[in-house]
């Protein structure tokens, strides 16, 4: 293993690559330490150590934790996250978004730019939320949240904020276009990991109140090592349909008469269904901000969708689930498959070229999600699980243990892992297994 790390830094455009990326992550992260001005950074920590189970806390965990320290990056990447859903979902749905993703490159592009005015706005919008929030906060112990409210403060919060995202969506797309990996997973899956020194503070310092015992703790460790273990399997599952060649003679030649096959992923979706839920459950809470301190009907928006309460569980499994489809649908279509299939002489043994193919193609890829989509929906409500057997222990500490901190850590670890193998190989190195490849190795 450790001469397979070596390898990586004897391929200068792979290192080059890295060293970008990680440029980057660490411009993120010490940018994130400089504090918005005008709040009570340590009144606004003792706030949100009270929010710790509701979604203001797992905002906080998505940001990296710059939201409770007031950080001029608070909003983190969410924003842009919503932005893409809302235009991929436009895409399904309106003539003019379908006929920018049929366009090729120059359509590409103009979704990018579409979705990036999108991320502002919603940025913009959130930051009123925020601002709002901070400002009607009643008074605590160590004093106001905002020593000097006013128009000032509001105007000066919102532009930190909505600049901050767009540096961070900035970053972001640079890693992806000149480093290794997927840049605005990257960011994310960065600020997950960087709230694990706390998570080990905060095991031993239960431990030592006897507040959760060493079984207990041993009981959720094994958890994760099995969640974890079936989250891999399940990422890099393919089921393999058989594909033969019919024979073509082109002059001299002959053409074609091999056996191939086509890789269906058993989660062609990957991590993107559980980002795109989580921003969307977002939503109920950035609407609850814009209501003042004691409203009845926040004040049952941030209870409802806390991520320990049912109503949060049942629509966010509902949610995965039906991204999951989603997404699967926008990145394999059977039918242009079986097109080309067709075209290049290929047929399914047993099934008839062209409807016939895309027919059974499509119906295989559906019995496929459903069991994945279910098994992500099920990781995703296991920290909520975990807290209703031992309600002593908070949501951050659980979902390190299964949840959707979980899962967006090993998706996104698997997929640069997969980008760094693929330039490994294409280069004659060994990658990181001596046989196979991480992508596709079993077959179901």
């Amino acid at each position: 293993m450790i001469e397979k790390f070596i390898n990586i830094f004897k391929v200068e455009e792979l290192r080059n690559k890295i060293g970008f990326t990680l440029m980057i992550i660490a411009i993120y992260r010490l940018g994130g330490h400089i504090p918005v001005p005008g709040i009570n950074t340590n009144a606004l920590q003792a706030v949100m150590s009270q929010y710790s189970n509701s979604l203001l806390g797992l905002y906080d965990m998505f940001a990296g934790g710059f939201f409770s320290q007031a950080s001029i990056f608070a909003l983190g990447i969410m924003p842009y996250i919503s932005a893409s859903i809302v235009i991929q979902l436009l895409g399904a749905v309106v003539p003019y978004f379908q006929r920018l993703q049929k366009e090729g490159e120059e359509g590409r592009k103009k979704i990018i730019q579409l979705t990036r005015y999108g991320t502002v706005l919603l940025a913009f919008l959130q930051s009123i939320g925020v601002a709002i929030f901070l400002t009607s906060y009643p008074g605590t112990a160590q004093g106001p949240l905002v020593p000097n409210p006013g128009v000032s403060f509001i105007l000066t919060t919102i532009i930190i904020l909505v600049t901050g995202v767009i540096f961070v969506m900035w970053m972001g797309e640079q890693i992806s276009d000149y480093g290794i990996g997927n840049g605005i997973s990257l960011i994310i899956m960065v600020g997950i990991i960087s709230g694990a020194p706390h998570v080990i503070a905060q095991q031993g310092r239960l431990l030592q109140e006897d507040i959760i015992n060493e079984l207990f703790l041993i009981m959720m460790i094994g958890v994760a090592v099995i969640v974890t273990a079936f989250v891999v399997y399940v990422s890099t599952g393919v089921r393999k349909i058989p594909v033969q060649y019919a024979k073509r003679v082109v002059g001299r030649k002959v053409y074609g008469g091999q056996a191939s096959h086509i890789p269906l992923k058993i989660l062609t979706a990957g991590v993107m269904p559980i980002i795109f839920a989580q921003a969307l459950m977002f939503i109920p809470n950035t609407l609850a901000s814009f209501f003042p301190v004691g409203n009845w009907f926040g004040e049952k928006l941030i209870i409802w969708f806390a991520p320990t309460h049912a109503v949060y569980s049942i629509i966010f499994a509902i949610l995965i689930i039906v991204f999951t489809y989603f997404y699967t649908a926008m990145a394999f279509n059977p039918v242009d498959v079986a097109d080309n299939m067709k075209k290049q002489g290929g047929f399914i043994p047993g099934v008839r070229p062209g409807k016939s193919t895309a027919e059974y193609i499509d119906n295989i890829l559906t019995r496929l999600t459903l069991p994945a989509s279910v098994f992500l929906a099920f990781v995703a409500i296991l920290p909520a699980i975990l807290i209703w057997f031992n309600d002593n222990i908070d949501y951050s500490l659980a979902s390190f243990f299964g949840g959707t901190s979980l899962l967006i850590i090993v998706g996104v670890a698997l997929d640069t892992l997969q980008q760094i193998e693929s330039h490994l190989i294409m280069r004659h190195y060994d990658g990181f297994l001596k046989s196979g490849k991480i992508k596709g190795r079993r077959r179901f």
